[in-house]
């Protein structure tokens, strides 16, 4: 979660040292009453160590304080309402950044975060508009555009302008900002002081460093009148006329720790900049969101590390045998499950296929599946003809070298010219002819997972498919990743197999792939708290 303590720090120092205009305080202290101490009816501030007195006021408060009437009668109270009215500003403040990143922190792909910060951000700048570009400095990826409010073809020309004349491209690339393209300073902000002759003479100039980690951080860009600036870019103020908008407002996603990330561009529809409150809000908001992003993306690339070893572990393609066809799908999950599968060629015509699932997640998982896999190649091509053997051995081996381990397994010997199957599970689910005249499992004795028992054994089914018909078989992922109870779930999958279109029931791969859509909809098999799944049909001719 995000940590939003910083902040509080932050407003509530700022509050604690406001400026009271001084005129307010020497009226209250000349009308203190008689007999009472003058530095007791002022007001005193609390000191405070850290406090950054130049975080701005809220815009609402920023107004100059009323001259005070000094002569008798004046109110005392003002100083009080002004307090009132800048905390009353901060809470508002807080709570609507409370809000904002409390829905930031919900968000689990780095797609749906760029959205949200699309979102949050246009709601603190009052833009209706905008673009997400998501670029790592280090060049490692993965690169991502969104944006809001702006359809696929819109964003595909705002990214026909060169990126060297857009306010994006200048963060993204480090380039400095073009003249004034920066909302001019306030006065009053003790930020906006300029800065000593000597110092600018003696300071050595800096180039933004576009790299990762520790380095000058890019400002915002701010262009309050695209089409009145004189220096624009032709073919963005083109872009800019056909798509509609006037103004933009872009902020980097960097911070120190994190780096450069990417950048995130608004756009108003008439000239206009966020104020000054407006800018260290979203400021803020940016910073917290960039973390947030980092985090995502150290997710992000460890689950494609998962995926590609997973999918090496995995048959490359699948044989071509005469009278069967075959098809495969496999969904990682994210910390690398030990589902797997695998059709082998056998002696006389013969395939075996096989699917299981090793307990646990991660890294040792995958190992094991591995193991698991190769030990159970070399004993199907030895006694492929004999499932329970295979599946003894296998048992025997995993109980010898990884006590510590369970996993299910099904193992199919398969003569397809005959179209006769003769099949042993250890605890696995039960496979699914699907057909023009039928839709049912096969019925399989139980059985229990490989490592679960000393001597394990269970006997061996044979069923005979009809020409046409497709024996599915699957690991559990498909049936807990839909969420339901697993007699719900197996009910579910027995309609989906049953619904798959005539014209579909030709194609193995059709098959799997509507199985997949009916079980799992919505990305339902993206889900990032999902297991693996893996599905392996074979179609008899």
């Amino acid at each position: 979660m995000l940590d939003i303590a910083p902040l509080v720090r932050v407003h509530v120092d700022a509050l604690l040292a406001a400026q009271i205009d001084m005129g307010v305080c020497d009226a209250i202290e000349r009308n203190a009453p008689v007999g009472k101490p003058a530095d007791m009816s002022a007001p005193h501030l609390p000191k405070v160590a850290g406090i950054d007195s130049t975080v701005p006021s809220p815009a609402h408060t920023t107004a100059p304080v009323p001259p005070v009437n000094t002569s008798a009668g004046a109110l005392p109270g003002i100083p009080g309402a002004l307090i009132q009215d800048r905390l009353a500003g901060w809470v508002s403040d807080l709570t609507t950044l409370h809000e904002l990143t409390e829905r930031l922190i919900r968000t689990a792909s780095l797609d749906e975060a760029l959205r949200e910060v699309l979102r949050a951000g246009a709601a603190l700048v009052g833009a209706r508009r905008g673009m997400a570009v998501f670029e790592p400095a280090d060049g490692r990826g993965p690169a991502s555009t969104v944006g809001l409010g702006l359809a696929h073809a819109e964003l595909g020309t705002i990214e026909t302008v060169p990126r060297s004349a857009t306010s994006y491209g200048r963060i993204l690339d480090g380039l400095p900002e073009p003249a004034g393209s920066r909302a001019p300073a306030d006065p009053a902000d003790p930020r906006a002081a300029p800065t000593p002759a000597s110092a600018t003479a003696t300071a050595p100039a800096t180039a933004p460093s576009p790299g990762p980690g520790p380095g000058p951080i890019p400002d915002p860009i701010a262009v309050p009148d695209l089409l009145g600036e004189p220096e624009l870019d032709p073919r963005q103020r083109e872009v800019a006329a056909r798509l509609g908008y006037a103004a933009s407002y872009a902020l980097p996603l960097a911070t120190e720790a994190a780096g450069k990330l990417g950048a995130v561009v608004w756009l108003y529809d008439e000239p206009a900049e966020p104020v000054e409150r407006q800018r260290d809000l979203v400021g803020l908001y940016g910073r917290y969101a960039t973390e947030h992003l980092a985090r995502l993306l150290e997710l992000e690339r460890a689950r494609a590390q998962v995926a590609t070893v997973a999918e090496e572990l995995l048959p490359s393609r699948l044989p071509r045998v005469p009278g069967v066809q075959l098809a495969a799908r496999h969904r990682t999950g994210p910390q690398g499950g030990g589902d797997w599968y695998d059709a082998l060629p056998l002696p006389e015509g013969a395939l075996g296929l096989a699917v299981g699932s090793v307990s646990g997640t991660g890294a040792s998982a995958l190992a094991a599946m591995g193991r698991l896999r190769a030990s159970l190649r070399a004993y199907a091509v030895m006694e492929g003809e004999d499932p329970v053997a295979v599946l003894s051995d296998l048992e025997l081996l995993l109980r010898l070298t990884e006590p510590a381990r369970s996993a299910t397994a099904l193992f199919a010997y398969s003569e397809p010219k005959q179209r006769k199957l003769v099949l042993a599970g250890a605890g696995h689910t039960p496979p699914l002819i699907i057909g023009e005249h039928r839709t049912e499992y096969v019925e399989t004795s139980l059985s229990a997972p490989l490592g679960m028992l000393a001597c394990w054994e269970a006997p061996s089914v044979e069923i005979a498919p009809a020409p046409g018909e497709t024996v599915l078989l699957y690991t559990d992922g498909l049936l807990r990743r839909t969420g339901d109870p697993m007699d719900r779930a197996f009910a579910r999958l027995h309609a989906a197999a049953a619904s798959v279109p005539r014209a579909d029931r030709a194609d193995p791969g059709a098959i799997a792939d509507h199985v997949l859509r009916t079980m799992l909809p919505d990305g339902l098999d993206q889900n990032v708290d999902g297991e693996d799944v893996v599905l392996l049909a074979a179609r008899f001719e």
